[in-house]
């Protein structure tokens, strides 16, 4: 019983309080594979309950000008910014990354996130054109929805809750947030801060537990006019069927399978520890995570020489080590399911070239039972195996040889996917004329991972629907109205 009591039990977050569950789930430490945390598995009264309080709130935050909304979302960032270690090391524990991530990417990010659309909420225009010949004015005007349902996954938790808060909240909105069961802290934690950042009690509501039972009651709401989803395609699928009768607006980012093209004039200099990184960081668990890897015939054997050998230096260790370059992964069932394509690989005759199977892990005693693996490399695969065309999420990518320009875009286009992708060469004009082939919402050439917030983030294809940024992020979250004025 004493080691019950030391399980960190969290609360739903609704109407401004702190509200007990009924029941729990267990939630796991990734470098450890113990129970640490408790999250409550609510289910259709506590939507209840979350809709009661964000329809009530509704009106108020609604009225308020964007300026004031601002300085919410303002002082919200600057309160998390002075938590940003205690979050940072809460997240590490939670998810399984690295602290340094953590401390360098998510959480500062998440702190970006609200300060950003506190700023972009300032300086949207509306339009408006004149008929003189019948002397009548159109001009149009942008309200709110009502109330978003926003559901956020476990690989970068913060970051993108609040990748969907903000703009929902700037935009004079109510919230009810599900975030992932497998990583609910950094969220519960948030609530704290909101009080205290003056946000009204019902504006954002936090309700912690599963897709099925919590996710479902959201999505399927009739008084959630909104959904915006991050996470896997079979459970859009689902999304989309519960939404359907109640004809919500959708925005769904759902992951990839993003190709690196290698041209034999790319600076393998910079190309090399960027690849390295657009392949392993965050233990691969990003939708933007390269995992196909296309190099020129010519360069080849040279860079799979040198990205292996730069592939075995990408350290493993647990969160709290500041010298790891890729922590655990979030799950039992996850780590085995991305061990499993491995597996797939060598039964076709591919070649594992250093990670999984290959090198050796050395883990401290009480880590053992961790959800940890090497970072992988696979070569020798057929651009038709399920390594090649369905989305791994963990440390794994393949690397294979092509000739020509036309060849390798009829491959990286070959799959239901098309979120990212990233070009190397030094030929300016190859660089723009692939990146419009490449079927994918976003193409980085000679880096990865730059983000400008103001651009429209998102996927083609199966990758999703919907655009996130400032202005698509204020359309999502608004609706248009158009009015005519006759003088």
């Amino acid at each position: 019983m004493a080691a019950t009591k030391t399980l960190l039990t969290l609360e739903n977050f609704i109407g401004g309080k702190f509200l007990p569950c009924n029941s729990y789930i267990d939630s796991y430490d990734p470098s450890t594979g113990e129970v640490y945390c408790r999250v409550p598995d609510s289910g259709k009264a506590e939507i209840e309950a979350a809709v009661e309080a964000a329809r009530d709130a509704f009106p108020g935050w609604s009225a308020r000008s964007p300026q004031e909304r601002s300085q919410v979302l303002t002082q919200l960032a600057d309160l998390l910014e002075e938590s940003l270690e205690e979050f940072a090391q809460a997240e590490a524990k939670d998810q399984g990354k690295t602290i340094t991530l953590a401390r360098t990417v998510d959480i500062p990010r998440a702190v970006q996130n609200f300060r950003f659309f506190a700023s972009s909420i300032l300086h949207h225009t509306s339009e408006c054109t004149q008929m003189e010949p019948v002397g009548c004015l159109h001009y149009t005007v942008r309200t709110p929805v009502g109330i978003a349902g926003l559901i956020s996954p476990w690989n970068l938790p913060l970051y993108l809750l609040t990748w969907k808060i903000a703009p929902a909240m700037a935009a004079g909105n109510t919230v009810i947030a599900k975030p992932s069961e497998l990583t609910s802290v950094t969220a519960w934690m948030l609530c704290k801060l909101l009080p205290k950042a003056g946000v009204p009690p019902g504006v954002v509501n936090i309700v912690f537990g599963t897709g099925p039972r919590v996710g479902e009651a959201l999505v399927s709401h009739p008084e959630v006019p909104v959904i915006s989803f991050t996470g896997s395609q079979p459970t859009a699928e689902r999304i989309t069927q519960l939404s359907a009768p109640h004809c919500k607006k959708l925005s769904l980012e759902l992951g990839g399978k993003n190709p690196a093209i290698i041209f034999e004039d790319a600076n393998l200099e910079e190309c090399i520890p960027a690849t390295v990184r657009s392949s392993f960081a965050n233990q691969g668990e990003i939708c933007l995570c390269t995992s196909r890897i296309f190099v020129q015939k010519s360069i080849y054997s040279e860079f799979l020489k040198r990205f292996v050998e730069a592939t075995r230096k990408w350290k493993v260790g647990i969160p709290s080590d500041p010298s790891a370059s890729m922590g655990a992964l979030i799950s039992k069932a996850h780590l085995e399911k991305v061990r499993s394509y491995v597996k797939k690989a060598c039964a076709e005759g591919a070649q594992i070239l250093c990670g999984e199977g290959v090198d050796k892990l050395s883990l401290p005693p009480r880590n053992q039972a961790g959800y940890f693996m090497l970072p992988t490399v696979i070569t020798g695969i057929k651009d038709e195996s399920c390594c090649m065309k369905e989305e791994i999420f963990g440390p794994v990518t393949c690397v294979v040889p092509f000739d020509s320009e036309e060849e390798v875009i009829k491959r990286a286009n070959n799959v239901k996917y098309g979120l990212a992708a990233t070009v190397w060469s030094s030929n300016v004009g190859r660089v723009h004329r692939v990146a419009k082939k490449l079927q994918s919402g976003l193409v980085w050439t000679n880096c990865w991972l730059i983000r400008e917030l103001n651009l429209p983030f998102g996927g083609m294809k199966s990758s999703g629907i919907g655009r996130e940024g400032a202005k698509d992020s204020y359309d999502f979250f608004t609706e248009i109205k158009t009015i005519t004025v006759k003088h």
